[in-house]
């Protein structure tokens, strides 16, 4: 909420009853009980601009196609289209101080929309706030609308917006995994399974396995951005389009997307895009899969960069910050480890939206609320923690060649490669006598005198094994 009020208040009321509100606020009654019900998060639609963006663009649309059949006189329209727009460029978003959790299906996110936009076009009209028979929150700025269904539209147009970002920073990221694929393509270490030694395989193949999770990731994801072009605009209360005229239900989506410049279009069946949330879960299930996939390469850089002395030691990590207030000279892996809290957080919501996703009843899913706050912040924070780990690490990451060589050579696992030349018994007692005597594979392999010299270089070759 705004803190520089005078302290001075008006009166208005609603069908509760009357309140003071401050005397510069743009918000009325609703937004007040808005904020005196729902201290719940703390966090606001203020903290969301793209959100509010997304409720002025709305309201805008709306009032586009209201004007076009007459239903808005030429000085109301241009008033209401001002204030739109004052929104969408940044303005007045202190106005907008009610929590993102909410009960009410989003009532007061859209009445504190309708409330802000209609007392900034009675300023512009030169009118003082609060006069409404210059323009009303319900009779002209929320005019053949429901909350119903502008706030699941302003969501849409708001995770579409994140998500487009997101996919980008993927995008980013898969070419820098590239690159340190086709950087480390020469360099073999030792593969494990089960975090035990199994056979060799190229850094760069690791690498490699890592661009494409996050290619399939990619795809996924622009999958879900899809089910977010699909608005209910036009539904008003459940989907059958009551107080709303025709032209204006057909009007909208070509406004909205011309305004939000997404390909938006309005849902095959307005009635099922007010009951059924399913696009939100997909968009969900695709956040929490990527999550995975990050979370889990941040792991493996982890464990590759254990050390620096007395882990594995193959990969370094670009050093960012001590790491210890008690241990001199400590640098811990801060990037791979914000990444995965990332994806632990993305997980939960995800949880929660498949619930709330679930319960609706009906003609209507009241749980909205908690939704979109979930889906925002999973979409916003996934799209910081990759820009860190591209940035903060990926890039930076180098190989210890020579630490991988040595665990390659000295290791057990590449008795494998001469199971086809002496049977699978004898090199399970070579590898066993190696593990016991501390002996090279090579050693006992010349001692037993099981293949030559010349033999065994060809068939234990590491860059061999790493390929058909």
């Amino acid at each position: 909420m705004a803190t520089n009020y005078s302290g001075k208040t008006r009166i208005e009321s609603d069908l509760i009853g009357e309140l003071e509100v401050p005397v510069e606020a743009l918000y009325v009654v609703q937004t007040l009980r808005g904020i005196e019900n729902f201290p719940i998060s703390r966090f606001h639609l203020s903290d969301y601009p793209l959100f509010i963006n997304g409720l002025a663009m709305t309201k805008l649309g709306a009032a586009e196609a209201n004007h076009q059949l007459g239903l808005l006189t030429d000085e109301q329209f241009d008033a209401i289209s001002k204030a739109c727009l004052e929104i969408m460029q940044g303005q007045h978003h202190d106005q907008f101080p009610c929590d993102m959790i909410q009960g009410g299906a989003g009532t007061t996110a859209n009445m504190t929309a309708n409330e802000v936009i209609a007392n900034r076009a009675i300023e512009i009209l030169g009118g003082v706030k609060g006069d409404y028979s210059i323009v009303h929150p319900n009779d002209h700025v929320n005019r053949a609308q429901s909350t119903n269904d502008v706030f699941p539209s302003a969501a849409k147009m708001t995770a579409a917006k994140l998500l487009k970002k997101a996919i980008a920073e993927m995008v980013r990221l898969e070419a820098a995994l590239a690159v340190k694929e086709e950087e480390f393509h020469d360099i073999i270490k030792m593969g494990r399974t089960q975090m035990q030694d199994a056979v060799p395989i190229r850094l760069g193949s690791e690498f490699g396995a890592y661009k494409l999770a996050v290619r399939r990731d990619i795809a996924r994801l622009n999958i879900a951005l899809e089910g977010m072009y699909g608005v209910n605009m036009g539904g008003t209360a459940v989907g059958t389009a009551l107080n709303a005229n025709p032209k204006y239900v057909e009007a909208l989506a070509p406004e909205l997307a011309k305004i939000s410049g997404l390909p938006l279009y309005k849902a095959e069946c307005l009635i099922d895009g007010t009951q059924n949330l399913d696009a939100y879960a997909y968009v969900s299930a695709a956040l929490k899969t990527a999550a995975i996939s990050l979370s889990k390469m941040s792991n493996d850089f982890r464990l590759m960069s254990s050390g620096p002395r007395c882990g594995f030691q193959e990969i370094n990590l670009p050093g960012k910050q001590n790491g210890s207030s008690i241990m001199p000279g400590k640098v811990n892996p801060v990037i791979p480890e914000v990444m995965s809290q990332v994806a632990f957080n993305i997980i939960g919501n995800d949880m929660t939206i498949t619930m709330a996703a679930e319960a609706g009843q009906l003609e209507l899913n009241a749980f909205e609320p908690i939704i979109f706050y979930c889906i925002f912040q999973s979409i916003s924070t996934l799209t910081q923690a990759i820009r860190t780990f591209i940035d903060n690490c990926v890039i930076g990451i180098t190989a210890n060649e020579t630490r991988c060589r040595y665990l390659v050579e000295n290791s057990v696992g590449i008795i494998t490669a001469i199971c086809p030349h002496v049977g699978y018994q004898k090199a399970a007692d070579i590898a066993k006598k190696a593990l016991k005597t501390g002996e090279s594979v090579r050693t006992l392999i010349l001692e037993e005198n099981l293949l030559t010299a010349e033999e065994m270089e060809l068939i234990l070759d590491p860059f061999q094994m790493t390929a058909p």
